[in-house]
């Protein structure tokens, strides 16, 4: 790159403004969007992709889940409590005395597969408003970005 080049790509940058700022505002939408598809089965997405954390990994250890999630135990418990309360999942007993286990029971199961719809739709929505190949190359320069970012993950991705 030579410098004519360097020097107007720094320029559009600043014109651009906050990497941070853009990446929420995306995010923000595309949130909302599942959001509405989700709350026609009763869940948030944040509980679709507990449920789904839950079938896919199996009973274990709340901290276990909170590692695998990338949240914080904190968060962790605060999103479990509505699921419990609703019966779909249930802190069973863990190894000993001391421990729990996460796990999901039948009616958790029955609604993530109700939900599952509603996600896929949102997808496929998703999918169509922006275009397949958009969201491919979003997902490649995510996956990119992630990549590149991974050194400095250590409880970044916490909350």
């Amino acid at each position: 790159m030579n410098e004519k080049t360097r020097l107007s790509t720094q320029a559009e940058l600043k014109v651009q403004g906050c990497t941070n700022l853009k990446l929420r505002q995306l995010m923000r939408r595309v949130a909302h969007h599942y959001d509405l598809e989700m709350a026609k089965s009763g869940l948030k997405t944040t509980q679709y992709s507990l449920l789904t954390y839950v079938l896919k990994l199996g009973p274990m250890r709340p901290g276990e889940l909170a590692r695998g999630m990338k949240v914080s135990a904190s968060t962790l418990t605060r999103n479990l409590k509505p699921l419990i309360d609703a019966g779909w999942i249930e802190l069973g007993a863990g190894s000993d005395a001391r421990s729990r286990t996460v796990l999901l029971t039948a009616a958790g199961r029955a609604k993530r597969e109700e939900a599952r719809s509603r996600w896929r739709a949102a997808q496929e929505q998703l999918n169509a408003l922006l275009g397949e190949g958009r969201v491919l190359a979003l997902h490649n320069l995510i996956n990119e970005s992630l990549e590149l970012l991974s050194p400095i993950e250590s409880g970044a991705d916490n909350e």
